[in-house]
């Protein structure tokens, strides 16, 4: 089986300056997926997709791969990340000849994901013969649609109808996309049917401290302090 893990890295950020290169616990963010991609037994190749020569820069510094630079048009703040994943796989067939099996997008906000997340994603996909596996994370209680709320001019009221479910174990449990840290899909679902997940998408879950999505200062110093506990050194940002 070839897979190929793809790490979205365009040059544009809002809530972080320059966020693909900012430094988490005395490394560019991005190196922490570009680790943790190289090292699943299940990927037999990783590419960076990137408009910024910057970041390309980086990237072969850590050993990582820039096949092409992204198209500008395909780097706006608007830009479906499918047609980023469509790109790459078409450019690679039509420049080397070169089509993987099984495809895994590799957020590089996503920094506590490991290689045996990867690994254990692809190995479900390829076992169950689904369309797709998506990582996810369980929704925390509070944030659960019958506990939510919303503002009806200056009053607070059910966001769901009228829920009266007040008790942490009578709501059912409810997942959400953790980034995604981690999808592994297939070619022809991104290329023939144009979507992510196809129609037969499975459940990878994560616990919520792997989980981390690294969107502001905040989530930063949340993973910065995370790895510190994981690796048993200072927190560093």
């Amino acid at each position: 089986m070839l897979g190929l893990g793809i790490v979205p890295a365009r040059g544009g950020s809002k809530g972080i300056s320059r966020k693909n290169l900012v430094s988490l616990h005395g490394r560019p963010l991005i190196a922490w997926t570009l680790d943790a991609a190289r090292s699943a037994r299940s990927l037999a190749r990783v590419v960076v997709s990137t408009d910024d020569e910057v970041i390309a820069a980086e990237v072969r510094a850590h050993g990582g791969e820039v096949p092409f630079m992204r198209p500008v048009s395909l780097a706006t703040d608007d830009t479906p990340v499918l047609n980023v994943l469509q790109h790459m796989i078409q450019e690679l067939e039509r420049r080397e000849r070169w089509r993987p099996d099984v495809v895994v997008l590799l957020q590089p906000t996503s920094p506590l994901r490991t290689a045996s997340h990867i690994d254990a994603a692809v190995d479900l996909l390829q076992e169950t013969g689904a369309d797709s596996v998506v990582s996810v994370v369980e929704v925390p209680h509070q944030f659960h649609p019958v506990s939510v709320m919303r503002l009806k001019g200056d009053r607070l009221i059910p966001y769901e109808g009228n829920s009266t479910v007040t008790r942490r174990q009578d709501k059912p449990t409810l997942y959400g996309r953790n980034g995604p840290a981690v999808l592994a899909t297939r070619p022809a679902v991104l290329l023939e049917q144009g979507s992510l997940y196809g129609m037969d998408s499975r459940p990878f879950v994560m616990a919520p401290e792997e989980s981390v999505n690294v969107d502001s200062l905040w989530e930063l110093e949340l993973a910065a302090w995370y790895l510190s506990q994981r690796d048993g050194t200072p927190s560093s940002s």
